[in-house]
């Protein structure tokens, strides 16, 4: 009999070791379970971040509609300012161009009334002008410009411009 309470007792000990090592697999395959999930959540998420870098350069890349208007649109801007600098280096041309010729006419007649200077060049006609006011001074003359270095009368430089419409800036098509 005792052999029987003893086989009992195994066969209940057996059983219980049983259970023990079935929770503790099921733990163990509950605690992986868990850490797969964990892990397959942290790859999902990585893939998904991989996935919208990936159509941010392919859009980025391949997006030639929006560049080509971006483009256009920097032309235009580029263009409009190219106009208006071309206007007013225009009108600034036209402007100094007047006031170069009334400036030669004004300098051309008060020049033959004081010295007999027929269309000489700037820096001759301004040399011979300042001979006859230093020597009434009593100073000595200026070195004289030698005429190889100057370039002809400015009058024949300048633009010849009408003067019948006034004074002002003329418009170039």
């Amino acid at each position: 009999m005792a052999q029987q309470r003893a086989l009992p007792q195994s066969k209940e000990t057996l059983l219980q070791s049983y259970n023990k090592r079935l929770k503790d697999d099921i733990k163990s395959i509950m605690d992986n379970f868990t850490e797969i999930i964990k892990t397959a959540k942290v790859r999902a998420g990585e893939s998904l971040m991989k996935l919208v870098s990936d159509l941010k350069q392919f859009l980025i890349l391949n997006d030639f509609p929006s560049v080509n208007e971006a483009i256009d649109q920097r032309n235009q801007q580029l263009r409009a300012l190219q106009e208006e600098c071309d206007r007013k280096l225009i009108t600034l041309r036209d402007e100094i161009s007047i006031d170069l010729y009334e400036l030669e006419e004004e300098y051309y007649s008060s020049s033959s009334s004081l010295c007999e200077a027929n269309d000489l060049p700037l820096c001759e006609a301004y040399g011979r002008l300042d001979l006859d006011t230093d020597s009434a001074d009593g100073l000595s003359a200026p070195l004289l410009v030698s005429p190889e270095h100057s370039a002809g009368p400015l009058q024949a430089a300048a633009p010849a411009h009408s003067q019948a419409g006034g004074p002002g800036p003329t418009e170039h098509a």
